[in-house]
């Protein structure tokens, strides 16, 4: 019988695959998204807690109500897809999708029936982690592409 890999000078095997993977990865960039994980899941909270809020005590109309409902769990969706890719190292996909939930972070910022001052202060802070993410995700964009891997 065989042995399942070819053995070496020394009497160690080797194993069938003789290239090595170099995985390039940023670490500040890899802390951001991390911490951006739990600050959306904090924020998404947040908002769901607002609309139910502005849905009781102001005189919110039905229709836009469900307008930003909808919009908010298309946000989820975006942002749970945005992160997935991230970690999948997807990372031209997820500068796309981070344009959209941008729009989207504006949206609820400045632009839906009823903002509160917490909802401001949240989605400010969702944009700057946004564009900490879209400039280091450019930067190391641009550093992977320069770096030698064989």
């Amino acid at each position: 019988m065989a042995p399942a890999y070819p053995a070496t000078e020394r009497g160690k095997k080797k194993s069938p695959c003789y290239c090595q993977l170099l995985e390039l990865s940023s670490t500040p960039l890899q802390v951001l998204l991390y911490l951006n994980i739990w600050y959306f899941a904090a924020f998404y909270l947040a908002e769901i807690l607002m609309f139910i809020y502005k849905g009781i005590i102001l005189p919110y109309p039905s229709d836009n109500l469900v307008l930003d409902v909808v919009l908010l769990l298309l946000f989820l969706g975006l942002e749970t897809l945005r992160i997935f890719l991230r970690a999948s190292l997807a990372s031209c996909a997820s500068l796309f999708i981070l344009l959209p939930c941008t729009a989207l972070a504006v949206y609820f910022l400045l632009l839906q029936t009823f903002v509160l001052r917490l909802e401001f202060i949240l989605s400010a802070v969702l944009l700057l982690f946004y564009a900490l993410e879209f400039l280091l995700g450019l930067l190391s964009l641009s550093s992977f592409s320069r770096s030698k891997v064989y």
